[in-house]
């Protein structure tokens, strides 16, 4: 750690800090879920199936495939990892599945991926 990103004096708010804390520690299962969903969009090839499907309202994984440039088992495995975060929703449509973004994964890639940015 730099010295420039650490106080020189000891200086806490205790009430602040310790009502923050108390907190923190109440909802660590709640955070530690967070963290995970937030963590299946760091990989960039999902990152990239999130953002294709933020553009429409579902894509078969033929579709993200092409669209990816990947394999098709590729991109099944990586929207079973955005579904088991609960970023995905998929449906059987006849012989094809079918995914889309849950409001949930919307509002994460929303926060991640700057609007400007495409696939």
């Amino acid at each position: 750690m730099n010295a420039e990103d650490r106080c020189e004096l000891l200086c806490l708010d205790l009430p602040v800090a310790e009502a923050i804390r108390a907190r923190a520690l109440e909802r660590s299962l709640e955070l530690r879920a967070a963290a995970k969903r937030a963590s299946a969009l760091a990989d960039p090839t999902r990152l990239s199936l999130a953002a294709a499907l933020a553009e429409t309202e579902e894509l078969c994984v033929c579709d993200l495939a092409w669209i990816g440039g990947r394999s098709q088992n590729l991109v099944s495995h990586h929207v079973r990892a955005l579904r088991s975060h609960g970023l995905v929703d998929s449906r059987r449509a006849g012989k094809m599945v079918m995914y889309s973004l849950t409001p949930a994964g919307r509002a994460l890639l929303a926060a991640v991926l700057p609007a400007e940015v495409s696939v």
